[in-house]
C-alpha cells in the first residue's frame, strides 16, 4: 500500500514537472513570438496615416470656391483646433484609458469577454482608439480571424511610431459619423452648420456618440436614439471627471438645431477658373490625379469672389439669351499678374471649353499697342506723323497688300500717332510696322510681352490676324499699366497638403522688361481712345461707352469679321474680353459687336466701385504739353482743340502750330535763350546813355 502510494506520488511529480516544462516553454514560445510580432513592427515603420480627403480650392478671401467630390467629405484639421468637450466626450465613451494602454485595453477586453459569454454572444466591444484608427485606415470592417491579426499589427505599429497626440488627431479625422461625414470637421459642419472648434458641450456629447453606429445613433435617424446616447455620454463624462453634474443637466436640457447639409455642397464658384487651377497642379507642380482628387490639399488661390460675380452678372445682362455669342473674360490685378476674375463662356454645363485660355483668336487692334511700344522704342513720338490714305504695298515677290479702315475712311492726310490710336488707323499700323521691319513686332510680342502664340511674319500682323489667347493678351496690357514690370498670369498663391505642410508657394519677383517712361507714354495714348479731341476723320473707339466710364481708363478695342475684343486698364486692374461665335461665322449685327466693349467697361466700374479713384502717375523721365491732337505741334491760344499729351523728355515738338494764326505772325520755334556776351561796362553804358 506505501508503495503504491509512493508510485501515484512520484507519478504526480512527474505530470506537474511536465506541466510546469510545458508552461514554461509555451511561455518562451509567447515571449518569442511576441518579440518576433514586436521586430516585425518596428521593422515595418509607421504606418501611413493620410487618407483619402476632399482636396479645397479657397479663394484671396479665404472662403471655400470648390472642392474635389469623390462622394466622401473629409477635411483634416489640427487637434488644437477641435472641440476639448469633444475630444473629451470621445475618449469617455469610446477608450477612458486611451493614455495609459499601448494600444490594448487588456482589463477591458477581459470585461467583454466575459461579458460575451455571460450573454451567449456579442455585445460589448472592447476595441480601442488606437485598434478602431488602424481599422479605419487600412482594413475593412469583416470578423475573420485574418482581419483581427492585422488589425493588431497594425495598431502596434502606430502605437510604436505615432504619439498619442497623432493618434488621437487621426483617429478624430477620420472616424465615420454617417451621411457621407468623415471626421470631426465635415461631421460638425454637417450636422451644426458651424465648425469644430465651435461645439457646445451639448453637440460634442451628441456627436461623440455617433460613430458605435452612425445608421442608428444619427439625430437625423433617430432623434430619440441620438438623446439617449448623448445622455449616457454626458453621465460618463461626468463620472469621468470632465464635467460637473450641473453641466451635465445643462446640455441635456439644451434643444440642439440639427442642419443637416454639408459645407460647400454647392459650390459652383468660377468653375473654368478652378479648371486652370486643376490644370496648374497636373502640369506645373506635378501632382497625380489621385493627389489632387483625394489628397487632401488645400489650394489658396487668387480668385476675387466680388470680381467673379460681378463678372458672370455682367455677362449675363449684356448678352441676349437668344443670342449664340461666345466669351472669353480675365481681369487680373497688374502688380502681381494675380488673375482675379475669369470666364471662359456663356454656360459652364453646356462647354467647358475654356474660351479665355485655350481660344486662340485673332486680335484685331488690340495688337497694336504692343506694335506701337517698338515704335516709341525706334524714335516714335505721340506726335510723329504719317499719311492716312488707301494704300497698296507692292513687295519683291510683287504680292500686293492693301489695308482698309473701318468703313474705308481715311483722312487722306497726316495724322499723329496718338490719333492713329484712338482711330485705330489700319494704314499708320502697317506703314509702322514695314518701316520697322516685320521682325519687330515678332520678337516684341514674344520677349518682351510674354504672348504664347507666335505673331506671324505678315504684313497684316500689325492688324491682329496671327491668333492670340485672350489671357496672355490681358497680360500683355499688365506691362503698361504696372510701369513695365513683367507678370505671368498667376493662379495658385499656396498649396498645402493634407497634414498642413506648405508644398508650393508662388515666388514674386520683379523683372523690369519695359522703359517706364515709354510705357506710361504708351498708356496715355490709350487713354485716348475715350477722348473726342482726337475724332479727325473717324470717331475714337472707345466713344460708345464713354458715357459709362467714370474713372481714367486705357485700353483698346479690336475688330475683325469674327472677333471683337476689348482689353483695358486702370491703375489697380486690368481686364479682357473676347466675344465672337465658336464656328468663326461672321458677326454681322450691330449690337453683337459691342458686347465686349460694354462688358469690359461695366464690369470694370462694378469692381473698382468701392476703390479709391486713382490717376495714372506720369514718371520722372515724362514731360507733358499741349499740343494741336491733329498735327502734333506745339498748342497756341488761338488752336481750336488742344491735348495735354505726354513725351519722352527730349523728345516732345519744339515747332508751333500755325494752322490758326491767320495774319498774325506765329510765336516763333522754342530757342534756348541767347547770352549776353557784352561786358558789364558796356551795358552800363547802354543803361547810362
Amino acid at each position: 500500500m506505501e508503495l503504491m502510494t509512493r508510485a501515484g506520488l512520484e507519478k504526480t511529480k512527474k505530470y506537474v514537472r511536465a506541466a510546469v516544462i510545458l508552461s514554461l516553454f509555451l511561455s518562451v514560445l509567447m515571449l518569442i513570438g511576441l518579440i518576433g510580432v514586436l521586430t516585425y513592427a518596428k521593422f515595418q515603420g509607421p504606418p501611413p496615416l493620410a487618407v483619402p480627403q476632399s482636396t479645397l480650392i479657397y479663394g484671396d478671401d479665404g472662403k471655400v470656391i470648390g472642392e474635389t467630390n469623390t462622394g466622401e467629405k473629409r477635411y483634416w484639421v489640427d487637434l488644437e483646433k477641435i472641440s476639448p468637450t469633444l475630444i473629451e466626450a470621445t475618449i469617455s465613451i469610446e477608450d477612458k484609458n486611451f493614455y495609459q494602454h499601448y494600444g490594448f485595453d487588456l482589463k477591458r477586453i477581459a470585461g467583454a469577454a466575459l461579458a460575451d459569454i455571460k450573454a451567449m454572444g456579442k455585445v460589448q466591444g472592447a476595441s480601442t482608439i488606437s485598434q478602431q484608427y488602424a481599422r479605419n485606415l487600412f482594413l475593412t470592417h469583416d470578423k475573420t480571424w485574418k482581419r483581427k491579426v492585422s488589425e493588431a499589427l497594425y495598431t502596434l505599429r502606430i502605437e510604436m511610431n505615432y504619439s498619442k497626440k497623432e493618434i488621437l488627431e487621426g483617429y478624430l479625422n477620420t472616424i465615420y459619423y454617417g451621411h457621407g461625414a468623415y471626421g470631426v470637421q465635415a461631421a460638425s459642419q454637417y450636422y451644426f452648420g458651424k465648425d469644430v472648434d465651435r461645439l457646445t458641450l451639448a453637440e460634442a456629447s451628441l456627436l461623440a456618440g455617433i460613430p458605435k453606429a452612425p445608421s442608428y445613433y444619427s439625430p437625423l435617424k433617430s432623434a430619440e436614439h441620438a438623446k439617449n446616447r448623448q445622455e449616457l455620454i454626458l453621465d460618463s463624462m461626468r463620472e469621468d471627471g470632465f464635467i460637473t453634474r450641473e453641466e451635465s443637466e445643462i446640455a441635456k436640457a439644451k434643444p440642439l438645431k440639427i442642419t443637416g447639409e454639408h459645407a460647400h455642397q454647392t459650390v459652383e464658384t468660377a468653375p473654368y477658373f478652378q479648371d486652370v487651377v486643376k490644370n496648374i497642379l497636373r502640369t506645373e507642380l506635378g501632382l497625380d490625379e489621385r493627389t489632387i482628387e483625394m489628397g487632401g490639399l488645400k489650394v489658396f488661390t487668387t480668385l476675387n469672389t466680388k470680381h467673379q460675380e460681378i463678372a458672370e452678372k455682367v455677362v449675363d445682362e449684356q448678352i441676349q439669351d437668344e443670342s449664340d455669342i461666345q466669351l472669353g473674360f480675365v481681369s487680373m490685378n497688374p502688380k502681381n499678374g494675380y488673375v482675379t476674375a475669369m470666364v471662359g463662356g456663356r454656360s459652364y454645363e453646356e462647354s467647358p471649353f475654356n474660351r479665355a485660355v485655350q481660344a486662340i483668336r485673332q486680335p484685331g487692334s488690340t495688337i497694336k499697342p504692343l506694335l506701337y511700344y517698338s515704335a516709341l522704342d525706334q524714335g516714335f513720338t505721340p506726335a510723329t506723323t504719317m499719311k492716312s490714305e488707301l494704300t497698296t504695298f507692292t513687295f519683291d515677290d510683287n504680292k500686293k497688300y492693301a489695308p482698309h479702315n473701318y468703313n474705308n475712311k481715311y483722312a487722306n492726310d497726316d495724322i499723329t500717332l496718338a490719333q492713329a490710336i484712338a482711330l485705330s488707323d489700319n494704314v499708320y499700323a502697317v506703314k509702322t510696322h514695314l518701316f520697322m521691319g516685320q521682325d519687330t513686332l515678332v520678337k516684341t510680342a514674344k520677349e518682351k510681352f510674354g504672348l504664347t502664340t507666335p505673331v506671324k511674319k505678315y504684313p497684316s500682323s500689325a492688324l491682329g490676324t496671327s491668333g492670340a489667347r485672350v489671357i496672355d493678351m490681358v497680360n500683355a496690357y499688365n506691362l503698361f499699366a504696372n510701369g513695365g514690370y513683367k507678370v505671368k498670369p498667376v493662379f495658385i498663391t499656396r498649396v498645402e497638403d493634407w497634414s498642413g505642410k506648405v508644398i508650393y508657394e508662388k515666388e514674386v519677383k520683379k523683372e523690369q522688361v519695359l522703359d517706364p517712361d515709354k510705357a506710361f507714354v504708351m498708356t496715355h495714348m490709350l487713354s485716348g481712345i475715350f477722348d473726342p479731341k482726337l475724332n479727325d476723320y473717324s470717331t475714337v473707339t472707345g466713344i460708345q461707352i464713354r458715357k459709362d466710364a467714370t474713372r481714367h481708363y486705357a485700353g483698346k478695342s479690336g475688330t475683325t469679321n469674327t472677333d471683337n475684343w476689348m482689353i483695358g486698364f486702370s491703375p489697380q486692374l486690368t481686364a479682357g474680353v473676347w466675344t465672337g461665335y465658336d464656328k468663326g461665322k461672321d458677326i454681322s449685327l450691330v449690337h453683337d459687336k459691342l458686347y465686349a466693349k460694354k462688358i469690359w467697361v461695366h464690369f470694370m466700374e462694378e469692381a473698382l466701385k468701392d476703390e479709391p479713384v486713382k490717376a495714372f502717375k506720369p514718371t520722372k523721365g515724362v514731360v507733358g504739353v499741349a499740343v494741336n491732337p491733329h498735327n502734333g505741334k506745339l498748342a497756341t491760344k488761338d488752336c481750336p482743340v488742344q491735348r495735354f499729351t505726354y513725351f519722352v523728355k527730349g523728345t516732345e515738338p519744339t515747332e508751333y502750330c500755325k494752322e490758326h494764326l491767320g495774319e498774325k505772325e506765329a510765336p516763333k520755334e522754342k530757342q534756348p535763350a541767347k547770352k549776353d556776351s557784352k561786358p558789364w561796362y558796356k551795358k552800363l553804358k547802354d543803361w547810362i546813355f
